[in-house]
């Protein structure tokens, strides 16, 4: 679909699974003067031509996984073009894992750390100075559903986040792409579509996740916009030296 008419920045949202969209990410751009892009992920572009950031956000299976989401090798082209001409661009969950992958990490499928509903989420000190990170709290709570997981950054990567369960959380690759292994666009109620026989067959209980979800969301929801308003000022910062 075409953007919003304006003159703001136009940043393109990839969409690889119908339960996993921009969530509150959605409303935030919009009243940033983002003009979003929101498509799925069979019509993603293999380039950056018209864009000025690029957010990749998550699905249930692995960046690879060509057969069964044969449009993946697409979306890694249009992640290597952001790396190559610097296109800002933010992957969350599935997204991260695809970014790490293209500049040459390792993703493992079922790792045997995860990671479901509320989890606290620590800033490395070198995420301090980072363009996204460097205003969150040094601890803040995200919202995790991932079995998948980075296992090894980039050569060059900056690890900038990490957790109890999962120590690759966040990371930055070159001056202005990052993963995200948590889910900054999902709030507390996302957790009220999730299968309780599903969740219970990885060892948790959904009733919990979701109280202990609702009690942290003050503090989620400030830290998830606080990234938001950090990469959009990354994405105006970028198109105005285009």
């Amino acid at each position: 679909m075409p953007p919003e008419p304006g003159h703001g920045p136009v940043v393109l949202v990839v969409r690889n699974d119908p339960d996993s969209g921009p969530g509150r990410f959605a409303g935030w751009l919009t009243a940033a003067g983002v003009r979003v892009r929101l498509v799925d992920g069979a019509s993603a572009p293999t380039s950056t031509e018209g864009l000025d950031g690029v957010l990749l956000l998550g699905g249930g299976f692995m960046p690879d996984a060509d057969e069964r989401a044969p449009w993946l090798p697409a979306e890694r082209r249009l992640a290597a073009a952001c790396l190559e001409d610097g296109t800002p661009l933010l992957g969350i969950c599935l997204g991260a894992q695809l970014l790490a992958l293209v500049a040459g990490g390792a993703v493992t499928a079922d790792s045997g750390r995860t990671e479901r509903g509320s989890v606290t989420v620590r800033r490395t000190p070198e995420a301090v100075h980072d363009p996204l990170l460097g205003g969150l709290p040094d601890a803040f709570p995200a919202i995790q559903n991932h079995r998948d997981e980075v296992t090894t950054l980039p050569a060059g990567a900056v690890h900038l986040a990490t957790s109890a369960t999962c120590p690759h959380q966040a990371f930055r690759v070159g001056a202005a792409a990052w993963g995200v292994q948590f889910h900054p666009e999902a709030s507390a109620d996302r957790l009220e579509r999730w299968d309780p026989e599903r969740v219970a067959a990885d060892g948790f209980d959904l009733a919990a996740l979701r109280s202990a979800a609702g009690k942290a969301e003050p503090a989620s929801e400030a830290a998830a916009r606080a990234l938001l308003e950090a990469f959009v000022a990354v994405v105006a910062s970028h198109r105005s030296r285009a």
